[in-house]
């Protein structure tokens, strides 16, 4: 074992995990376990995806370490598929590597060009742990002792069209997922974004819209808040985007695009050429397998399956939320035995807090996928009933 020990943010899960592919990850011991945590839901395109895969692979033989400073293949290819993908009224991007550098950009970007500091935010939203992402993210736990923050945030209750007036002139921009992923999977109605929007352009407040876990797919759209038909002047993404390769972006309009300065942001590895190529790559696939179209179909599949399991367990369950690959199984009792338990299964889940069991599957899980995971979760649940008859 090495002599160095690393710092643990997170409860070690007690799995050493040896190999990875598709939707499956194996131990160090050869056994197969089902893969709903996907890495925090970066690996949506499937561990190894061959796409991203081939791109990386092609791209060590030519060129690893470049600012895109310097014109380059890669970056051209990047900039020509996102041109595709990306709603067209955001024409101008930046590349990260996470997706709370990602909100950082984000933040300093509005703040600077409103000459405002107050941002609005909405209750259960994470942004990331970096200090400005952590400062819009609403979670006292993540919070607590890292006060002060480099921004003021005001936490607006979720989904609330009443409380939106609250956003006034002194708001640089609002910041909010389509579908909080973290919290729970709750998504946003249509006459929230709708409202959300409208409010931002009557105080001259930015929208900001974070797409990092919803977006690329796993919620059946491309990007989750076209849905709603919204256009934000600054969307982020991350996560699923480069199949699992450390990358994110930051899109914006025009009109915050052409007024950018030199030195006003920077990043050694943002547009790294080996996380440009697993980009080319995760659109690739997303291109050619119908990404979307496979996510919404199996997560209504697996949705429907986990509402019926609802109703069985009523005394275990106390509820279930879906949309498209996100999807949380909200439970009458604490959570975490039964991550153990369903780890133990050969099932892989990410927990939402104190109850809820959250699945983010990758796109290309199948039938018989489904069904072994729902078996898998019967299984754990008849016990834990039985247990408290």
């Amino acid at each position: 074992m090495p002599s160095l020990s690393l710092l643990r943010f997170a409860q070690p899960r007690g799995l050493r995990v040896s190999k990875a592919e598709g939707q499956y990850v194996w131990d160090s011991s050869g056994r197969r376990y089902l893969d709903f945590h996907t890495g925090h839901g970066a690996a949506f395109l499937g561990h190894r995806n061959p796409f991203v895969v081939r791109r990386i692979s092609e791209q060590l033989g030519k060129l690893t370490c470049l600012p895109p400073v310097f014109e380059n293949q890669i970056l051209d290819e990047a900039l020509d598929l996102l041109s595709k993908i990306l709603p067209k009224h955001l024409t101008h991007v930046f590349f990260m590597n996470s997706g709370s550098e990602a909100v950082e950009l984000a933040l300093k970007l509005a703040r600077k060009r409103s000459g405002r500091k107050l941002f609005a935010s909405f209750t259960g939203a994470f942004h990331g742990r970096t200090m400005a992402a952590l400062s819009v993210t609403h979670n006292p736990k993540y919070r607590s002792g890292f006060e002060p923050f480099p921004g003021e945030a005001l936490f607006i209750p979720y989904n609330d069209t009443g409380q939106l007036s609250r956003i006034d002139e002194s708001v640089a921009a609002a910041i909010v997922e389509p579908i909080q992923g973290e919290a729970g999977v709750y998504p946003a109605t249509a006459e929230f974004m709708r409202a959300l929007e409208e409010r931002c352009r009557e105080v001259g407040a930015y929208l900001i819209v974070d797409e990092v876990q919803s977006g690329f797919g796993r919620a059946g759209r491309v990007w989750s808040h076209l849905e709603h038909g919204v256009k934000p002047d600054i969307m982020v993404a991350g996560k699923s985007i480069g199949g699992g390769f450390p990358v994110s972006l930051i899109a914006v309009s025009s009109e915050l695009g052409e007024k950018i300065e030199e030195g006003e942001h920077g990043s050694t590895h943002g547009g790294n050429p080996l996380a440009l190529a697993a980009l080319v790559g995760g659109i690739e696939a997303f291109l050619s397998d119908d990404v979307s179209g496979r996510a919404a179909r199996m997560g209504e599949l697996l949705g429907s399956q986990l509402t019926e399991l609802a109703q069985e367990f009523k005394t275990v369950v106390r509820g279930v939320r879906s949309k498209g690959l996100m999807l949380a199984v909200e439970l009458r009792e604490r959570v975490s035995p039964y991550i153990a338990r369903l780890q133990a299964e050969g099932l892989l889940l990410l927990r939402s807090g104190a109850t809820t069991l959250r699945m983010l599957p990758p796109y290309l899980i199948s039938k018989e996928d489904v069904e072994l995971g729902i078996s898998t979760l019967i299984r754990a649940l008849t016990d834990r009933a039985r247990q408290g008859a």
